[in-house]
């Protein structure tokens, strides 16, 4: 497990099915979808290994059925493995006691799920304030917690109304605020928009960035829409009938696909989206460069740039150093190709 390693997952299965851990010791605990279907088993989950660091976005994505949210569902033992590790901070989580996981649960987890579970009859600030009041949090302390929450995620004034006389993006916003409410050190999120009109569900994206720019999460986010992926994502992994058959950076994905499938998913997508300035600038500084840009801008948001900027614009790194150019030939280049 590397140092900022947050969550490690390693060699995860979940089958579903009478002898599911029968049938894997038998084959070597790498049964293929043959064997398991041949013994009337699902596997769900097939050998999933992945990484995720402190306060990064990780998508999962996938079509239905590939096993994204079963996964996510095992990362917090909200349903059991069938065998493998899942380490959270180095403790693995498979060897926790129900009533250790309940802690965890309670003070270390925020879960926001695509059907939001408010409690009908409480107002914005009982809902909010609801995981407090079980952790045995005073009243006067949930309350003043509850608020900034509901006013970190634009609320501010809602608090005495209840769930029916809320749109439904704001009825999402107060499940967020609610999940925050415990300060969480690791956020999972289950198609948290997929439910919004799609007006509301960018809005709620960009809600959703500015959160994390303000409160660095390390978030877990499930998605079928490769879009929404590219734009919250610093790596996704992808998965196809309960295995994850690649992991990278958006742009990886895009350029390198590792397997048809990959290819296929991300074929609609224009690279200059995912295309980074740092990936096709030019380890050169230009003096005469009117504006800067930073390397992990996209190449769709530095082309308007250019507008104003003659032909070049000079790049800066994480310190504010130059460290070379981005070229409007370069530019129009990648546009050009979708």
């Amino acid at each position: 497990m590397s140092p900022e390693a947050k969550l490690v997952c390693r060699n995860v299965w979940k089958i579903f099915g009478a002898g599911a851990r029968d049938a894997l010791r038998a084959a070597g605990g790498k049964p293929s979808i043959e064997d398991l279907a041949e013994a009337g088993l699902v596997g769900a989950v097939r050998d999933v290994n992945l990484e995720v660091k402190s306060g990064e976005i990780f998508v999962i994505m996938g079509l239905s059925g590939s096993g994204k949210s079963t996964l996510v569902r095992c990362l917090s033992r909200l349903i059991e493995p069938t065998s493998g590790e899942i380490l959270f901070n180095g403790e693995n989580l498979l060897a926790a006691s129900d009533a250790r996981m309940i802690e965890i649960r309670r003070h270390q987890m925020g879960m926001v799920f695509q059907h939001f579970a408010l409690l009908p009859h409480l107002s914005v600030l009982a809902n909010v304030a609801f995981p407090l009041e079980v952790q045995g949090v005073e009243r006067s302390k949930r309350e003043e917690r509850a608020r900034r929450m509901i006013e970190l995620v634009g609320l501010a004034g809602k608090e005495n109304v209840f769930p029916r006389q809320l749109s439904g993006g704001q009825q999402q916003r107060v499940g967020i605020a609610r999940s925050l409410a415990v300060e969480p050190e690791l956020w999972f999120l289950d198609e948290p928009f997929s439910a919004l009109d799609p007006l509301i569900r960018r809005e709620m994206q960009d809600e959703f960035m500015r959160l994390q720019s303000v409160l660095k999460k390390t978030i877990v986010f499930i998605t079928h829409d490769f879009d929404e992926a590219i734009r919250l994502a610093d790596r996704i992994a992808i998965m196809k009938d309960g295995e994850v058959v690649q992991s990278g950076t958006p742009e990886e994905l895009v350029l390198n696909p590792a397997t048809p499938y990959v290819a296929e998913f991300t074929r609609n997508v224009a690279r200059a989206k995912v295309v980074k300035v740092g990936s096709v600038m030019r380890p050169e500084s230009d003096a005469s460069a009117a504006a800067t840009v930073d390397a992990r801008t996209t190449i769709a948001e530095v082309a308007p740039m250019f507008a104003g900027a003659g032909n070049s614009i000079s790049v800066i790194g994480l310190d504010g150093g130059a460290i070379g150019t981005i070229h409007r030939a370069d530019v129009v280049d990648i546009m050009m190709q979708g």
